[in-house]
């Protein structure tokens, strides 16, 4: 009697198991199939605003400002995201000398020409927490003494011309809608809001959450050791591109950093440190361009979206060096603080474009003078 209710059991145990098998392949397949028809060309080359932008992108600002108050640091107000610097070193940026004619535009036009730059190297969290902690990880590079006018520029910042990345390919959300409402739950720190805002499963966002959770990666050993990407795309001349810097340490002496201690909170400074100051070894990298190809699903508006490589391959345009240099004083540091990068420091030639790096000309240049007037008057 035993044995056969074992047998009836076991033998209902398998049909469950496989009807979930089933269930679970049949929604995969019924996913793929919706996400290979919304996720197919061909899209639009040209921006498209949406209606209420302008609304939505107030209210995020007001939002980012609660943040940097939230997370002051005692008297000094940090930034609202990528509070916790590893540290800001001088860079040489040189085009490359054999480089497609239709990719000779802005800062890429002089074929050879070495720009001077600042890097800024960062966590991504608006805390300023241990480093192996999960999180996005930052580099912003500031070009200097760029002749012409700029997109959006004061008199300090009149020669700049900013690039900023984080370490993922696709950003965890679309649009400036989705990120007021986003941001506006984790302001609120409410989290779980962020990706399911109500008990509507069409409101759900798993496809970003996924995004979002390998986006909080494991620190890499050092912040010269990964790959950092534009996220939003911009113009290159007639071009529609995204950007992303890759290290080649091919490109450099060879160099083995030391086993780093993750307990300590900072191992990422001490890493750059040790190479760049101890060791004096430089750090090298190559900045690429990967071209909008509309007749495939390369869209402009929505950055959720990692464009195809198998379809547009990245070209390198230019290299970066950090030469061996002494950066960890507290006068660096603090000049570090008060740098402010900014996409929209920018040539013509280099507009951002889309949603997102529309909401960010607003919201970083708000924040930007919201923190500085905060600090001179501490």
């Amino acid at each position: 009697m035993l044995k056969r209710c074992w047998l009836w059991l076991g033998h209902l145990l398998g049909k469950l198991i496989v009807l979930l098998l089933v269930v679970g392949l049949g929604g995969w397949g019924i996913g793929s199939l919706y996400y290979a028809w919304k996720f197919s060309g061909p899209v639009s080359a040209e921006e498209r605003i949406p209606p209420g932008e302008a609304a939505l992108t107030q209210g995020i600002i007001e939002d980012a400002i609660r943040v940097v108050e939230q997370h002051r640091d005692n008297t000094r107000v940090l930034r609202d995201a990528h509070a916790k610097a590893h540290g800001c070193v001088k860079a040489e940026f040189t085009v490359l000398a054999e480089l497609d004619p239709a990719l000779r535009q802005g800062v890429f036009s002089e074929p050879g020409k070495t720009w001077q730059a600042w890097m800024r190297l960062s966590n991504g969290n608006a805390y300023p927490q241990f480093d192996r902690a999960r999180d996005a990880r930052g580099m912003a590079i500031k070009l200097l003494d760029v002749p012409g006018a700029k997109l959006m520029a004061n008199q300090s910042t009149a020669g700049d011309q900013d690039f900023v990345m984080f370490n993922h390919p696709s950003f965890f959300v679309r649009d400036v809608a989705e990120y007021k409402s986003n941001f506006a739950a984790q302001a609120s720190g409410k989290k779980v809001l962020a990706f399911f805002p109500n008990w509507d499963p069409r409101s759900w966002e798993l496809r970003h959450l996924i995004i979002a959770l390998k986006t909080l990666a494991p620190a890499p050993e050092s912040p010269v050791a990964t790959t950092y990407n534009s996220i939003a795309p911009f113009k290159l001349g007639p071009n529609n591109i995204k950007y992303r810097v890759i290290p080649t340490p091919e490109n450099c002496p060879n160099y083995e950093l030391s086993k780093q201690n993750h307990d300590l909170p900072n191992f990422l400074r001490n890493a750059l440190y040790q190479q760049l100051s101890l060791d004096r070894v430089p750090a090298c990298f190559a900045l690429q361009v990967q071209r909008q190809n509309p007749e495939h699903y390369m869209p402009i508006e929505d950055t959720s979206v990692e464009w195809d490589e198998s379809v547009a391959a990245f070209e390198t345009v230019a290299t970066i060096k950090l030469p061996a240099q002494d950066f960890d004083s507290t006068e660096q540091n603090l000049f570090c603080d008060n740098l402010s990068f900014n996409p929209w420091h920018s040539l013509p030639e280099h507009r951002p474009i889309g949603g997102i790096n529309r909401l960010r000309k607003a919201v970083y240049e708000a924040v930007s003078v919201y923190r500085h007037e905060r600090n001179s008057s501490n």
